[in-house]
């Protein structure tokens, strides 16, 4: 058996798993899952990932790795993307847990609650939670002053990675000319071999009161 992607079309988390699957040339089954649709909701999905969440690699059958940052870790392993410099690799999961920790669950979950009208626009959460994405996007566009890339100057798993949710900052609300390092990274990335391009909008029944998911009872982001 190939191994599996369970994901969900319009999750930056989802997506940047299939990027490295592309650019890494495997083969795999590409599993969607409604999110919004209750698929995690069941039973079976529970036995997968009691997380509940995408995406979810399933590396042989009834192995199952979920966490977008591990399963990119393991499928980067022994490939041009994970350096084996051990300060060069500390380097990329330092970025990777800056992703999870700053980006993702800020500049992300504001995606999400913007697209889905879980926030309003122009409430004081709102805009607090926008100072906070414009100041980590910053962050990243500093770093990017010298470099090309996050890590020994050249393309690996922590661009990746950080690609996933600065491609949608502006999503969130950030005004990405402010930040012209981060721009032209972006579009470095975009133009890397097999790049995928398929991030897919929140479709209807991800809006509030439309869906049937844990989103609709804990603040988080798929």
């Amino acid at each position: 058996m190939s191994m599996r992607l369970y994901d969900y079309g319009p999750s930056p988390n989802c997506h940047k798993v299939r990027i490295l699957l592309a650019q890494l040339g495997h083969e795999y089954e590409r599993v969607p899952i409604d999110i919004f649709g209750g698929d995690t909701l069941k039973p079976e999905y529970f036995e997968k990932n009691p997380g509940l969440t995408t995406p979810v690699l399933e590396t042989e059958p009834g192995v199952y790795l979920p966490e977008s940052g591990a399963i990119l870790l393991y499928l980067a392993e022994g490939s041009e993307f994970l350096p084996s410099v051990p300060l060069e690799r500390a380097q990329v999961h330092r970025w990777m847990m800056w992703e999870q920790a700053r980006l993702f669950a800020i500049l992300g979950a504001l995606r999400f609650f913007l697209a889905s009208g879980r926030i309003d626009p122009e409430s004081r959460e709102a805009r607090q939670q926008l100072r906070l994405s414009q100041a980590i996007v910053g962050q990243a566009e500093g770093h990017l002053a010298t470099s090309d890339f996050f890590v020994a100057d050249r393309y690996t798993v922590a661009d990746i990675a950080l690609y996933g949710y600065l491609q949608v900052a502006h999503e969130g609300g950030v005004d990405m000319k402010a930040f012209p390092n981060v721009t032209a990274w972006l579009e470095r990335v975009r133009e890397q071999p097999n790049h995928v391009a398929d991030l897919e909008p929140y479709p209807e029944n991800a809006q509030r009161g439309k869906s049937q998911s844990i989103y609709d009872l804990v603040t988080v982001e798929s």
